[in-house]
């Protein structure tokens, strides 16, 4: 029976995908103001959902290609606050996709009100030498669908 009860595990409208998640109190200060470092955790969520709906899963790409993506950079613009019990929508849109690397671009949504948004650029890194390396062809054919430039 709690076999039939799964994660929210988000969808693609086109080439966007869309991430539902609450606020917990947990997210939260003593006020009900989410705490805004979660903003950054809420993005991560939406990734790696995103990565599984696009048919990657990344557990099995770190044990057999020994590779897995992290965060280079990120620049974060706090716009509104999300407060305990809201209702948020994470997105995230594949800008481009390089030869080591990938650009996305998030936003974390209250409705139609915009709360946060990201640009990210994440590598492909080697976990053995933890340098860069190439993104597979399997791994950029499957995100060439919901690339924004391709």
């Amino acid at each position: 029976m709690t076999s039939k009860v799964l994660p929210a595990d988000g969808k693609f409208f086109g080439a966007t995908f869309m991430y539902p998640l609450r606020v917990y109190f947990e997210d939260t200060d003593a006020e009900g103001v989410v705490y805004y470092a979660n903003y950054l955790k809420y993005a991560e969520r939406a990734r790696s959902e995103c990565l599984r709906a696009m048919g990657i899963n990344q557990k099995e790409v770190m044990q057999k290609e020994r590779t897995g993506f992290i965060v280079r950079s990120c620049q974060i613009e706090y716009l509104g606050s999300a407060r305990l019990e809201d209702d948020l929508i994470v997105t995230m849109e594949v800008v481009e996709v390089g030869g080591a690397s990938m650009v996305l671009r998030q936003s974390i949504l209250r409705g139609d009100e915009v709360l946060t948004l990201l640009e990210l650029k994440v590598v492909n890194l080697n976990l053995d030498t933890h340098r860069p390396a190439r993104i597979s062809a399997e791994i950029k054919e499957k995100t060439k669908a919901f690339t924004e430039s391709a």
